[in-house]
């Protein structure tokens, strides 16, 4: 017999942000998608590499959860987090709230889930549980994965216990808003500048701003750092515009959150924040198409270019999250608006 929770099982572009979406919805809270990642100061970036790496990772957003705890601080909601190395209690952590009709979010491997047909290791995938039976699980993914989906709970539990970068111990969790929900203009400029902070003032050279401007460095030497470069160029630029990213590696969806903003707050820091991402957007989505003719005709010159759009970037990214840090000092004008 199966246990369904009746849901708007609604499959955005980003993972975490599909996943908070049914949780707070769930609660009569149904905001926008960039809303979410914005007010969740989900924007940044991380050139990431290593020797146990076959090739490098270009990372468009904070690391996994993250978002979540932020958003949770700045809408003052209810996280109950759990976790464990117990896969007995993380089940009961996952059937509990859901027979007491409240759908939940689960961290894992989407490497395991049989609807994924694209088999990467990826431990910081998010989705949202919303019903069970004897036999699957039924899930809410991005609409890219096809939105309510299901998998056997052979497979969920693999992707729970999967262990490797960006995994967690069965974390499972659930949000409850309160009563009386703050106002979202009052939340805006502390998740702004508080997302700009960390990017302009990255503690290791391979994030934020300066991150990009690595990136800019190192991608001209992507074919000599590959033995397939028909494979791994592509695959990079495939993450930057397709895995859940919402194109041009987030920058998308945050350019989208932003004239969400201007629309609720008037700010000259804050348009120029919007134009400055509206910009870098485009020219993330023309990065991400010279690597992959790069790694598709091996030409080197198609690297140099890429490498200098990323750099351009690095600029552009770093002058709109200065523009965007000013916004503290507006904060009583903007604020008294709303």
């Amino acid at each position: 017999m199966a246990t369904l929770i009746d849901i708007d099982a609604r499959g955005t572009q980003h993972c975490e942000t599909t996943a908070l979406g049914v949780l707070l919805r769930h609660q009569g809270l149904d905001l926008s998608e960039p809303m979410l990642f914005g007010l969740g100061s989900g924007l940044s970036f991380i050139y990431w590499d290593s020797k146990n790496m076959g090739f490098p990772f270009l990372g468009g957003r904070v690391k996994p959860f993250e978002l979540t705890r932020n958003l949770a601080t700045a809408l003052e909601l209810e996280l109950l987090v759990q976790e464990t190395t117990s896969p007995r209690r993380a089940w009961e952590n996952v059937v509990a709230p859901i027979d007491a009709g409240q759908p939940v979010g689960l961290q894992l491997d989407s490497y395991h889930l049989d609807y994924f047909a694209s088999k990467v290791h990826f431990g910081g995938h998010v989705v949202a549980m919303y019903g069970y039976d004897d036999r699957d699980a039924h899930l809410v993914d991005t609409h890219q994965q096809g939105g309510a989906v299901s998998t056997s709970l052979t497979s969920l539990a693999r992707a729970r216990a999967a262990r490797g970068p960006m995994t967690a111990r069965h974390r499972s969790f659930t949000l409850t808003a309160p009563k009386n929900l703050p106002s979202l203009r009052g939340r805006i400029v502390p998740a702004i500048t508080a997302c700009a902070d960390a990017f302009l003032d990255p503690p290791i050279a391979n994030l934020g701003h300066r991150g990009i401007e690595k990136a800019g460095k190192l991608v001209r030497t992507w074919l000599r750092r590959t033995d397939d470069p028909q494979r791994d160029l592509p695959q990079a630029a495939r993450f930057m515009e397709q895995a859940g990213t919402g194109s041009a590696l987030f920058r998308n969806l945050y350019r989208d959150f932003l004239v969400e903003c201007t629309q609720l707050l008037d700010s000259s820091h804050l348009r120029t924040g919007h134009r400055l991402y509206a910009e870098a957007a485009i020219l993330w989505t023309q990065a991400a198409a010279l690597i992959t003719k790069a790694g598709e005709s091996g030409d080197a010159q198609c690297l140099e270019r890429a490498g200098t759009v990323l750099c351009d970037l690095s600029r552009m990214e770093r002058d709109a999250m200065q523009a965007l840090s000013r916004l503290r000092s507006e904060r009583v004008a903007v604020t008294a608006r709303g």
